[in-house]
């Protein structure tokens, strides 16, 4: 067992349980903030393992999960604006956080790629990765907040 190996089961072992616990548990709020936080923990996971076995398709397995795991939380928020309106979700911490940890693992993968194609595809998945959570998170605080929920009223974007 290497560091790469150590540090993937670390994250997966520590953050999946979290998530689950979330999931599980507690009021609407909690739970899709968790559905949400598990892609951020399970890709940069993938990644770590991908180091440590030095297996490619591990990479295209959290490019996948980094590009439909905020599309899932999108379709959840859209489902549920109404009773997400009703008890919003207070995620700005941990989806900081999340993203944090994504951004340095992907930075340590990087380093230890080098430069070529594959480093292409890490830094592709932590774009994806970052910034889906940091728009599912805003999404599911965004719907909430909105009179009506989301889909309903007059856009943000334009004058009322």
């Amino acid at each position: 067992m290497n560091g790469w190996i150590l540090a993937a089961t670390l994250l997966l072992g520590a953050g999946l349980t979290a998530a689950l616990w979330g999931v599980a548990t507690g009021p609407l709020r909690r739970r899709v903030v968790a559905q949400n936080l598990s892609t951020a923990v399970a890709c940069p996971g993938l990644l770590l393992l991908a180091q440590g076995y030095d297996r490619p398709a591990y990479v295209d397995l959290a490019l996948v999960l980094a590009l439909l795991g905020p599309v899932g939380t999108l379709v959840f928020a859209r489902l549920l604006a109404p009773e997400l309106a009703e008890d919003p979700p207070r995620a700005q911490g941990a989806t900081r956080a999340a993203a944090a940890l994504g951004a340095v693992v992907v930075m340590a993968v990087c380093v230890a790629t080098g430069p070529g194609r594959a480093m292409a595809k890490l830094l592709l998945t932590g774009v994806l990765l970052i910034g889906g959570n940091l728009v599912a998170s805003r999404a599911l605080t965004g719907a909430a907040q909105r009179p009506g929920g989301w889909g309903r009223g007059p856009l943000p974007w334009t004058k009322p």
